[in-house]
């Protein structure tokens, strides 16, 4: 029994430590939580993570609500999901409401934009790097399905500005199309 109070407190400190410390949204605290759940605590595996990111993607809401959620649950049940979304939505809320106390102080004051100035390059860093750690892992797969898949949606998104949600359902129907006949060659029917 303390075993899963330990877990679930380690749980809700890291989640909240990330929130309080991610600037830049929500893929920024994905790659966080990879490298805190995966590499450190090791409590998921790298698959795992990569599904979680691309299930917290195509779901509506904010990407580290949803992550907690599914992280959450996977390390300990309902309540992980309601330990780690807690730790996750606190931070941000303790600091939006400072925030807004004092808006007008920090909107007119010149340190804290050139700050906020400097955490974007920060950021893109992140997020780029989370980019890359993605493509490499659909590289890695050597399924040629995936890896076109994965460069048709860059140039559909980026060059041709396609809608992200139209580019997301059709990776989603393309590879529930792939499922379908694995299962179906599996069983030994043919298509």
């Amino acid at each position: 029994m303390k075993k899963d109070y330990d877990k679930l407190w380690t749980l809700f400190k890291s989640m909240f430590v990330l929130s309080a410390c991610t600037f830049g949204g929500g893929f920024v605290i994905v790659s966080l939580m990879k490298k805190k759940y995966v590499e450190e605590l090791k409590w998921l595996e790298e698959d795992e993570m990569l599904d979680v990111t691309a299930i917290t993607q195509s779901a509506p809401g904010p990407l580290p609500v949803n992550a907690s959620v599914i992280i959450g649950y996977r390390i300990a049940g309902v309540a992980g999901s309601l330990t780690a979304v807690l730790g996750t939505i606190l931070p941000p809320m303790i600091i939006i409401s400072i925030i807004s106390l004092f808006y007008e102080q920090f909107r007119t004051n010149r340190y804290i934009a050139a700050a906020l100035q400097v955490m974007r390059a920060g950021v893109a860093a992140v997020i780029f790097d989370v980019a890359i750690n993605l493509a490499g892992n659909v590289l890695k797969t050597r399924r040629m399905l995936y890896i076109i898949m994965m460069f048709t949606a860059f140039i559909a998104a980026y060059l041709l500005d396609v809608s992200a949600m139209l580019v997301i359902l059709t990776c989603l129907g393309i590879g529930l199309a792939d499922l379908a006949v694995s299962l179906r060659k599996k069983r030994g029917v043919t298509v």
